[in-house]
């Protein structure tokens, strides 16, 4: 794992998808305000807290590794990010844009590093922004934006998107309603996906309906 993570938000980093049981993205733990600019349907922060927590634990053992694609928690981290300490499973966070950590983000030294810090303690292994490996040995991309797409109208955060060779990416930020799979990506955020983390065995049939001659391209 990478300690020092988001240095270089395009260095990509080999990683084995084999390991993991679930992926998601997109929670704003402490931001009450994406009620309202993602249309939840949650009638206050603790209840979408709630919910939540209640959507990844029924699914996410005590053994699972979920790998979490950004925006995990706003407002005060201390806070924020201590609510994910309910999350069953082991944790991985590829850092976007609203996490303190991320490269995009602009704050002190200090700050990030008091959110690793927080995010450590409350059991997160956090990786770098944009992870290249393979899953079942097809090779694969994963980071918390799309080649292509944004939650607003202006596509933001150009020199942190992976780069578009034709590789599946699995990624979040756009908030989409619409579920999973568009074309060569796979929306993983929780708003397109019942608020709950995707098991990789959806992804694994998605890859196979994708077929194999884009999945043996790319380097790791």
């Amino acid at each position: 794992m990478d300690d020092n993570p988001a240095t270089e938000a395009t260095e990509p980093s080999v990683f084995d998808f084999d390991q993991v049981d679930f992926v998601t993205s997109d929670h704003h733990f402490g931001h009450a305000r994406i009620i309202e600019l993602a249309e939840r349907p949650f009638a206050s922060l603790d209840e979408m807290h709630g919910e939540l927590i209640a959507a990844w634990n029924r699914l996410v053992g005590p053994e699972d590794v979920v790998l979490h694609l950004g925006d995990l928690a706003l407002g005060n981290r201390e806070e924020s990010i201590g609510v994910t300490a309910a999350l069953n499973g082991r944790k991985l966070l590829v850092p976007g844009n609203h996490d303190t950590i991320s490269s995009v983000y602009r704050c002190t030294e200090a700050h990030k590093q008091q959110t690793r810090d927080l995010l450590d303690q409350w059991g997160w292994e956090v990786l770098p922004e944009n992870l290249i490996g393979t899953r079942s040995g097809l090779h694969i991309l994963a980071s918390h934006y799309p080649y292509r797409g944004d939650s607003q109208s202006e596509e933001r955060h150009a020199e942190a998107r992976p780069a578009d060779e034709g590789l599946p990416l699995l990624h979040g930020h756009t908030h989409h309603r619409n579920n999973g799979a568009h074309g060569h990506m796979f929306h993983v955020g929780v708003d397109g996906n019942d608020f709950a983390p995707v098991p990789m065995t959806v992804i694994d049939e998605w890859l196979d309906r994708l077929g194999g001659d884009c999945l043996t391209t790319g380097r790791v």
